[in-house]
């Protein structure tokens, strides 16, 4: 498969490298608004091509892209790619509110190309190892999914700055970057709650730089906490009436034991690379570009507007505004 990338940060790195060692991707080009930082990028990562101006990537010769803006752009970059008849994997969040994601799955339909979400939850095959474990666990009566990482760009907060992550004219903020980890299991394992509660902490900037939510599902309750300007150590936990299942990382889905009602301890998964997580996401966009009617893809599309909703809901319960 063929990719053309927008974006130039990190993660788009770490989609680069996981693609070529999951699947073999070929990357042939690279969106960026500056010349000198697309080219920086592309000699760093052995691209070839570098496009400043967004209609000339649009017809570029590939097949595929994967966006890794702001969030604020990714539905209106989003939709330039699928009119151009490119397959979109676009990064968490698949767009701001539920009714772009609407919008874009159903002109994706229209032209006959995928749109789909790169979360490393759904993608990664330790998903269902999850889900194998949580069954075990009997009747679930609780689950708390934590997902807090001190923010690389927060000294920079500190010191009078405004960095992306922290600027809501961006869509950005904790509940975006980090609390969407945290929904997307409470949704993919026990559906949409009955009732929401939620509070957040803001920024200077006016951004969320961290936050809670409680979903009431009438017989267990989830409660969710992310934050960027802390870090934790100590992973999610899922609570039954015959044991219970930690999960280290919530984001890569990675290190998840069970906990019998007799403390023993099975080892369920253990770690992966970040690199190779990411390489899973790329693995099944391509599959889905070979068969769009794969179910996964269906099951995809639902739940990436599932998360959409109740984000949104938890935007409107806390006052998170994007100017």
């Amino acid at each position: 498969m063929r990719y053309g990338i927008i974006g130039t940060s990190r993660i788009a790195k770490y989609f680069i490298d996981g693609a070529r060692l999951v699947t073999g991707a070929d990357i042939a080009a690279v969106y960026s608004r500056t010349q000198e930082k697309g080219r920086a990028f592309t000699d760093d990562n052995g691209i070839p091509e570098v496009y400043t101006d967004l209609d000339e990537f649009a017809n570029g010769d590939f097949e595929a892209v994967y966006i890794a803006s702001p969030n604020a752009f990714h539905y209106s970059y989003s939709m330039k790619m699928i009119e151009a008849g490119k397959h979109v994997i676009c990064e968490k969040p698949l767009a701001v509110t539920p009714e772009e994601i609407r919008s874009c799955a159903e002109r994706a339909k229209e032209k006959g190309v995928i749109y789909t979400e790169a979360i490393m939850y759904m993608h990664s095959p330790d998903r269902d190892a999850l889900r194998e474990a949580v069954s075990k666990a009997g009747n679930i009566t609780s689950a708390h999914f934590e997902f807090s990482q001190l923010s690389s760009r927060y000294a920079s907060y500190l010191r009078g700055e405004t960095p992306n992550i922290f600027n809501p004219s961006l869509a950005a903020g904790c509940l975006m970057d980090l609390g969407v980890y945290c929904v997307y299991p409470a949704v993919d394992l026990f559906g949409m709650p009955e009732g929401i509660k939620a509070d957040a902490v803001f920024l200077r900037t006016g951004a969320d730089g961290s936050g809670n939510a409680s979903f009431n599902y009438g017989d267990k309750l989830v409660t969710l906490t992310y934050s960027k300007t802390g870090q934790n150590h100590f992973g999610s936990s899922i609570y039954g009436d015959k044991g219970t299942v930690t999960v280290e990382s919530i984001s890569k889905t990675v290190n998840i034991n069970f906990i019998d009602n007799d403390g023993n301890v099975t080892p369920v998964c253990s770690d992966r690379i970040k690199e190779e997580i990411m390489g899973f996401e790329a693995a099944e966009f391509e599959r889905f570009i070979k068969n769009p009617h794969d179910p996964k893809y269906l099951l995809c599309t639902e739940t990436s507007l599932k998360v959409s909703e109740l984000m949104e809901r938890i935007r409107e319960i806390c006052n998170i505004k994007f100017s």
